[in-house]
């Protein structure tokens, strides 16, 4: 590839992204590109004042919008290691830590505290003397197919707190592992500020027999003439390369182009290895569990209140059980289609709650899927149940997004699906929207997140009895190269930001976090349907709360 530079200019954002590298196609069209473009009102523009970089930062907000951002960025800052390149053998190795459960020899009972203390050391078997390591940590009884997480606490040291609330009795386990030492965060973070275009996409621009493939993304670099696809309604930034011949309107797709190689130096990428350093386990100095008695009356640790309730819920004999209100177990199809009768369903978000859509058409025999003709995996869907009068929908959200091909007419934002829904008592929402973001800023995101979160609030407004519930992120499985694009840090900072954004409005959560976290089965992008039978569960428990 060719290094080329575009630059942008849209009236709802000034943003440009670092250079980057176009596949061969792209560059041989854009060598042929002149300083022309389409002037359309209310259609695709080319703009090309110069630009030297994406201007993330300089959205035009209002003080309350600017005072909410600085409480996010607060809420999601991360410790650095010191200042200046650390070498490897000083980075923490998760061989050579350990950790200790405090009192393990007392006498524990349901509804206790256990604590848990790290020390982080190098390959050097050396003490670390700074924090900023990411840990994720879970209690688990295998036999009870019981499950829980912790909270970490770092002491910014070397050393480090896990907290447990003990929810279940028998032998409880302590599990913890490194899914990335700080050093390797820090390279996460310049990634995102820096190379937000490692993700890159591409759009097929077609009229009769001409065709044309351009490279698209939020914002793009150099002087060169763009296609602006920035949303009407939003002002969510979209914009593609110009083709040589044909006019901006002429788009036809939006797909994923691929990934960008050779992101880290030499020295960074030792970092990023698998079973050195990625979701690697923390072993034990001592004993690793702690038995626990059932002693007194404890059904109130389900119906534990306020913000710091820690966990929101564990696992017990594979059921979910919050610990904040009463769920329901959807056992039967029957049970579902009663709960969903005469109502409408909408799924808006990423493969994540599509995976919603397709557990309930392919468990409850009376839904049954209308073929759209879309294509596979991308949508939108859309499955009917004439008997109980019951339609559930799925549909993207608008780019960037990295799916294989996706009409153009179907590239719609939530935010715009939500202002032409009517709502009402029988109208249920469903949304998700992060995985697709990690690799961008996180102004990106909550210009995202801001303009969801005002149509809810429209649409709450007009209709207060819709059902709006919120599915967060989940982990996933970890290798070198998925690290650099998706790794659980920038999932576990986007989630942070979408509770925070979504609190204090009328929409109920589905923590798909904790649900993945605190389970045995290996992490995965997309769960398997034993943690999407639990996560249906609690959906359908905010649809049909229990009577009793």
């Amino acid at each position: 590839g060719t290094l080329v530079t575009c630059n942008v200019n849209s009236p709802f954002s000034n943003s440009l992204l670092p250079l980057q590298h176009l596949d061969h196609n792209t560059v041989s069209a854009l060598n042929w590109i002149k300083e022309t473009s389409d002037q359309q009102s209310l259609s695709p523009t080319t703009k090309t004042t110069q630009k030297h970089y994406c201007d993330y930062e300089h959205q035009t907000l209002s003080k309350r919008e600017q005072a909410e951002e600085e409480s996010l960025f607060a809420a999601i800052q991360w410790p650095n290691p010191p200042v200046g390149k650390i070498p490897f053998v000083r980075s923490t190795d998760p061989a050579h830590s350990n950790f200790v459960i405090v009192n393990s020899n007392v006498r524990f009972k349901v509804g206790d505290q256990l604590e848990v203390r790290v020390h982080m050391k190098d390959f050097q078997g050396k003490p670390k003397q700074y924090g900023g390591d990411y840990i994720q940590a879970r209690i688990h009884s295998p036999l009870l197919k019981a499950g829980a997480t912790g909270r970490v606490v770092d002491d910014q040291n070397g050393f480090y707190k896990v907290f447990f609330t003990l929810l279940w009795p028998g032998e409880v386990r302590v599990s913890m592992s490194l899914v990335h030492p700080s050093e390797g965060i820090q390279v996460l973070q310049r990634l995102r500020e820096e190379r937000p275009d490692r993700v890159y996409f591409k759009s097929l621009f077609r009229s009769g027999s001409t065709s044309e493939t351009t490279v698209c993304n939020v914002c793009l670099p150099g002087d060169l003439p763009v296609c602006n696809f920035t949303d009407l309604y939003t002002g969510e930034p979209w914009f593609c390369y110009k083709p040589r011949k044909l006019s901006c309107a002429s788009r036809i797709n939006h797909a994923k182009g691929g990934y960008q190689k050779d992101l880290l130096t030499p020295s960074e990428s030792l970092f990023f290895q698998t079973d050195v350093n990625i979701k690697v386990p923390i072993l034990p100095s001592g004993p690793d569990s702690v038995t626990v008695e059932l002693l007194g009356f404890t059904a109130n640790l389900d119906r534990s209140q306020g913000p710091a309730v820690f966990p929101l819920g564990y696992y017990y004999q594979d059921k979910w059980r919050p610990r904040t209100r009463w769920i329901r177990h959807f056992n039967k199809t029957a049970d579902i289609s009663e709960c969903l009768q005469g109502k409408v369903v909408h799924f808006f978000g990423d493969s994540t709650i599509r995976q919603w859509f397709e557990y309930l058409t392919t468990f409850v025999p009376d839904l049954v899927e209308f073929n759209l003709g879309s294509p596979k995996n991308v949508g939108p869907f859309m499955s009917v149940d004439l008997k109980h009068n019951v339609l559930l929908k799925f549909r993207c959200h608008g780019p960037p997004i990295r799916f294989t091909t996706v009409f153009s007419s179907e590239l719609h934002y939530i935010a715009n699906e939500l202002n032409g829904i009517v709502g009402g008592r029988n109208t249920v929402i469903a949304i998700t929207i992060w995985s697709h973001f990690s690799t961008f800023p996180v102004e990106v995101y909550i210009r995202r997140l801001r303009n969801i979160r005002r149509s809810i609030i429209l649409l709450l407004d007009r209709s207060p009895k819709t059902l709006v519930v919120i599915r967060t992120a989940n982990v996933q499985e970890l290798g070198p190269e998925v690290s650099l694009f998706n790794s659980d840090w920038y999932s576990l900072q986007l989630d942070t930001i979408m509770r925070k954004m979504f609190s204090g409005i009328a929409v109920f959560f589905v923590d798909a976090w904790e649900m993945s976290l605190a389970h045995y089965l290996p992490h995965n992008l997309h769960p398997q349907d034993v943690i999407i039978k639990n996560q249906i569960d609690a959906f359908l428990s905010f649809v049909c709360p229990s009577e009793t």
